[in-house]
């Protein structure tokens, strides 16, 4: 493997190996050119979904004011994946993304199934975006072919990735900027009608409509379970800040600062948007299919509102696809230098971007364009789809965790010297991976996404028949052998390190003031 598992923390091999002088020809390399503004507004937009506009109405319907409970407790436990992917990423800074640190730590099979799942779960959602933003420019200019806006969408996000790193980086700042400004108004205007004592055909506007209607689980235990199977999709995209390592200034500073925030915006942007709908507006008149944004905003007698949150819902959408595009091009590099995707995608234009890998990405968006026109059934088909990759991001995440679970046991030396420790340690992660159980029960109890988990093993059965192709090549022997080979070395040195602490230790009782 090109990753070498010895690095220091700050990245460099142990020795004091100059850059740019390896053991063997250096690849092409990504370059850093994403600013502490640009890591920190793709961690936003990542951790805020074109669901919580349009999906929320759906959410709130079936699990009432508990969903704000719903939403807390899944930051809270995604907040541990974050962290642990964070000291991952930090203890070796020649990792690129966390399909990295997974072969590194896992096995070479660790790294293919999940960079190719991760590619798989944002072409989907990819393709979702563009079929919705095709949608909500027919609202806004009746009368447009579908295929016109979704065409353009493709072109225009292609552009903007071909420039250089730092033009993505920008576009997203701002897409994620208007996704803020939005919530924040509808923070600010829901407050006043809260505070003037807003009338409406709905009653008056008070915190007291959180509780009035039924208490805060007026379904039950089993419409609080809902609120999961529906909200924990709105979280997909929350681990893109960890697709940018390689291309972050500084991510020793950038990405932990990034990282600790999303427990406050989280809090900031869901809990509080979801507070003040449900108390302008009893849960009980919320439905599924219908914006929660829109309605509060015709409320308050602000007729544009429709346009205007359709055109922060496209954006919102938009911002989606751009990293889409942007994380599906990064994988595909990756995986093509390890040897895992055809070699010609880990080619890098004279602007440090690999372009091959996103011409690929773009032409399989572009099939978004294609099902608008499909079938009823294509359709229903596509929704199953995209309920299986929202699924799969499930797995993703837990590989982020297994991969902890591997650093721990076979790099103690580098967990020590970690200055972003995840907290909570290992029994933090198994209390994660208990809620990972606890959310794919969940989806067994509604048919829709029940039929999607009982195909999502078809996607890895795929994997795993290329992988047992791949995986005889003698490039992938190679990589096993390696990997073999760090293996021993790894527990070498922590049986070393547990030797020299106990030696030390020693030491102390023999000459209790040596250390003083």
């Amino acid at each position: 493997m090109t990753i070498n598992p010895q690095a220091s923390p700050n990245g460099q091999p142990p020795g004091g190996t100059t850059p740019g002088k390896t053991a063997h020809s250096e690849p092409p390399h990504l370059e850093r050119q994403l600013s502490n503004r640009h890591i920190q507004l793709i961690a936003i937009g990542g951790a805020i979904g074109t669901g919580l506009f349009m999906g929320s109405g759906k959410t709130i319907s079936a699990a009432g004011p508990s969903v704000i409970f719903v939403y807390m407790i899944i930051g809270f436990m995604l907040f541990f994946v974050m962290r642990a992917m964070g000291e991952l990423l930090l203890s070796n800074l020649n990792y690129k993304s966390f399909s990295d640190f997974a072969a590194d730590l896992l096995g070479p099979w660790a790294g293919f199934f999940t960079g190719w799942t991760y590619w798989f779960c944002w072409v989907i959602t990819g393709i979702a975006d563009v079929i919705a933003i095709a949608g909500y420019s027919s609202e806004l200019w009746p009368g447009l072919p579908l295929w016109i806006p979704g065409l353009a969408t493709v072109a225009i996000l292609l552009l903007l990735n071909l420039a250089t790193v730092k033009a993505f980086g920008e576009t997203e700042f701002w897409f994620a900027l208007i996704k803020i400004i939005a919530i924040a108004a509808l923070i600010i205007v829901g407050l006043f009608m809260i505070f003037t004592g807003f009338q409406s055909d709905a009653g008056a506007a008070s915190f007291t409509n959180l509780y009035s209607h039924g208490g805060w689980f007026p379904n039950e235990f089993m419409g609080f379970v809902a609120g999961f199977q529906i909200a924990v999709f709105a979280f997909v995209g929350i681990e893109l800040v960890g697709t940018t390592a390689a291309e972050a200034k500084n991510p020793e500073r950038n990405l932990p600062k990034a990282i600790n925030a999303i427990p406050v915006r989280v809090l900031l942007f869901y809990v509080g948007a979801l507070v003040i709908l449900m108390s302008v507006t009893p849960w009980t008149r919320f439905a599924a299919g219908h914006s929660p944004f829109i309605g509060m905003f015709s409320l308050a007698g602000l007729g544009a509102a429709a346009t205007v949150v359709n055109l922060v819902v496209l954006t919102s959408a938009m911002s989606s696809a751009n990293s889409g595009i942007y994380s599906t091009s990064r994988m595909v590099f990756g995986l093509a230098q390890e040897g895992d995707a055809p070699g010609v995608f880990s080619r890098l234009s004279s602007r440090k971007v690999p372009r091959n890998a996103l011409f690929l990405s773009c032409v399989l968006l572009l099939s978004g364009v294609v099902l608008m026109y499909a079938g009823q059934d294509v359709g229903k088909a596509f929704e199953m789809v995209t309920t299986v990759s929202a699924v799969c991001f499930i797995f993703v995440w837990s590989i982020i965790l297994a991969s902890y679970i591997s650093f721990r046991r076979r790099r103690p030396q580098l967990h020590a010297a970690s200055k972003f420790k995840m907290p909570g340690g290992i029994p933090a992660v198994w209390a994660v991976f208990g809620f990972f159980g606890f959310v794919l029960w969940a989806l067994t109890t509604q048919p829709d996404t029940l039929a999607a988990l009982l195909v999502t093993p078809a996607w890895f059965l795929l994997l795993g028949v290329a992988w047992a192709v791949l995986r005889r090549r003698p490039a992938h022997l190679a990589r096993f052998e390696v990997f073999r080979a760090e293996l021993r070395a790894d527990a070498a040195a922590a049986g070393g390190n547990n030797g020299a602490q106990d030696s030390e230790t020693a030491a102390q009782k023999v000459t209790p003031g040596a250390h003083s």
